[in-house]
């Protein structure tokens, strides 16, 4: 059974290296490690999640067998909901995780009086793009974001309607 738990500033930290350890072994192949170590350290850092949970994100572990499994987090943006991170845990993917994180974000989204939830994907991540189409999100544009040290997230946005 999938469970979900709510980080607050006490588990800050441990998002932090759950985080850093999905991320760089999922995306080190797709940016190399320069860059990614970069992304990690602006996104991921235990600084940079209280920044933004200090900005209106909610950040809640995916709990599976009584294991953190992986996290997401997601804010209301433009009247919808913004899907910033989904991660899970290499040994965990294809165990319905993100279908049960996408369910649980689909009613929160409801209950806040709003109707869809969008986000960024590496036009390269090609697993998750075909993950996120599963889950009922469809491709609305392509976005190329500096980020600063001359690097860019190449990304598509996708969009599901509630």
């Amino acid at each position: 059974m999938t469970e979900f738990e709510k980080v607050n500033e006490a588990t800050v930290e441990e998002l932090s290296e759950l985080a850093s350890a999905i991320v760089k072994e999922h995306y080190d192949p797709i940016l190399g490690v320069e860059q990614n170590d970069y992304m990690i350290e602006k996104f991921q850092s235990p600084d940079a999640i209280r920044e933004q949970m200090g900005h209106g994100y909610t950040y809640y572990f995916i709990v599976s067998d009584g294991t953190r499994a992986g996290f997401f987090g997601y804010y209301p943006r433009d009247g919808k909901t913004y899907l910033s991170k989904l991660y899970v845990e290499k040994s965990y993917r294809k165990k319905h995780l993100a279908h049960d994180s996408m369910e649980f974000i689909a009613n929160e989204t409801l209950k806040d009086g709003m109707s869809s939830i969008f986000l960024n994907v590496n036009r390269y991540n090609y697993d998750s793009i075909a993950a996120y189409e599963s889950l009922g999100f469809k491709k609305i544009r392509t976005e190329d974001n500096p980020i600063g040290h001359g690097y860019y997230m190449n990304d598509y946005v996708m969009e599901k309607t509630l």
